[in-house]
C-alpha cells in the first residue's frame, strides 16, 4: 500500500482555510500553513517551502482580499494573486504535483442575465478580479495537474464577513442602507472544504479520472440573492432566534450601487453556474439560507435561542 500524499495547506488561518484544516485531514499528511509560515508575497520564501516540503498535493487557499485596497495596492495583489499562484503551478508541474486553487465570480463582469458558466469569457471590472484571472491563466497555462474552484460570497463562523457586520451593525444603529441592484450567492467555507475534499479524493484516488475532470469549475450554493435580501433573511434570521436588534429587517433600507460608491467596482450578477462540478462529483450544491442560518447560530451562540 502505497504512502498517503502530503497535502500542503496554504492560507490556513483564513475563513476557507480554517474549514479546510479539517475537511483535508482524511486525505493523508497534512501540513496547514498560514501567512506567518508562507506569504504568498514573497516568492523566495515560498520557493523555498516548496523544495523543502516537496508535498503531493498543493492546495491554495490564501489570497489578496481587500477588493478596494486592491485598487491602489495592485503590485501586491498582483504579487499574491497573479505571480505567487504561478509559481505553485510550475513547481507542481515539475514535480507532478496536484495544484487545487480558489478562484472567484470576480471575474465577471456581471452584464450576463444567466448565472456564469466555466465557458463564459471572463472580463473583471476590478484589479482584484483581473488579478485573479491571471492567477488562475498561469495555472492553466503551466500544464500541472489542477483543479479550479471559482466560487462567491465566502462567509464562515470564524472571521469577518458580510452576516456578522449586518448583526454588528443591526445591534449598534436604528437603520441600515443596503445595495439591492448586485445578485449572487452566499456560500459557506464548510461547503467548500467538504466539496475540495471530495474532489481531492476523488482525482487521487482515480488518476485516469482525474485527467479527464481535471480543471476549472463552479462552486457556490444553489439560489442567489442581493446583498440587501442576503442582510435582511440573517437579521430576520437572528430575531427570530432572540437577538435584541435596534434595527430589523423591514428597517433595513434598499438601496442603488451608485448611491454606495466604492473604489472597485462590483459585478451586477455575479451568480454562478454550478451543473458541471454537481454532474462530475454526483453532488447537489444545497441552498445559501440554512448554510448562512447555521453559520448564525454557531458564530452568535444561538442554538438555544439565547444570544450573546
Amino acid at each position: 500500500m502505497s504512502a498517503p500524499p502530503r497535502v500542503l495547506l496554504l492560507g490556513a488561518d483564513g475563513q476557507l482555510g480554517w474549514e479546510l484544516r479539517r475537511a483535508l485531514l482524511p486525505l493523508g499528511e497534512l501540513v496547514a500553513v498560514g501567512r506567518a509560515q508562507a506569504d504568498l508575497g514573497d516568492a523566495p520564501g515560498l520557493r523555498a517551502l516548496l523544495q523543502r516540503l516537496r508535498p503531493q498535493v498543493i492546495v491554495n487557499a490564501a489570497a489578496y482580499t481587500a477588493v478596494d485596497r486592491a485598487e491602489s495596492d495592485a503590485e501586491q495583489a498582483a504579487r499574491i494573486n497573479a505571480e505567487a499562484p504561478a509559481l505553485l503551478a510550475a513547481h507542481a508541474a515539475e514535480h507532478a504535483a496536484w495544484l487545487l486553487h480558489y478562484s472567484t465570480d470576480y471575474v465577471f463582469d456581471g452584464s450576463t442575465s444567466r448565472p456564469w458558466r466555466e465557458t463564459d469569457a471572463p472580463a473583471p471590472r476590478s484589479v482584484y478580479g483581473r488579478t485573479k484571472l491571471e492567477g488562475e491563466q498561469a495555472i492553466r497555462a503551466s500544464g500541472c495537474p489542477h483543479l479550479i474552484l471559482r466560487t462567491s460570497w465566502v462567509f464562515a463562523a470564524r472571521g469577518a464577513n458580510f452576516a456578522k457586520t449586518m448583526v454588528r451593525l443591526a445591534r449598534e444603529r436604528e437603520q441600515l442602507r443596503v445595495v439591492a441592484d448586485q445578485i449572487g450567492a452566499p456560500t459557506g467555507a464548510e461547503l467548500i472544504a467538504d466539496v475540495s475534499a471530495l474532489a481531492l479524493h476523488r482525482l487521487l484516488r482515480e488518476p485516469q479520472l482525474a485527467r479527464d475532470n481535471a480543471g476549472l469549475y463552479h462552486l457556490s450554493s444553489s439560489g442567489s440573492t442581493s446583498w440587501h435580501g442576503y442582510a435582511c433573511h440573517v437579521l430576520r434570521h437572528v430575531a427570530a432566534r432572540g437577538m435584541a436588534l435596534r434595527c430589523d429587517a423591514d428597517r433595513v433600507q434598499a438601496i442603488a450601487t451608485s448611491e454606495y460608491p466604492l473604489p472597485a467596482a462590483r459585478p451586477a450578477d455575479s451568480r454562478l453556474d454550478g451543473a458541471a462540478l454537481q454532474s462530475w462529483l454526483g453532488i447537489v450544491l444545497p441552498a445559501w439560507q440554512p448554510q448562512v442560518e447555521r453559520m448564525l447560530d454557531e458564530a452568535f451562540d444561538l442554538h438555544a435561542g439565547a444570544a450573546r
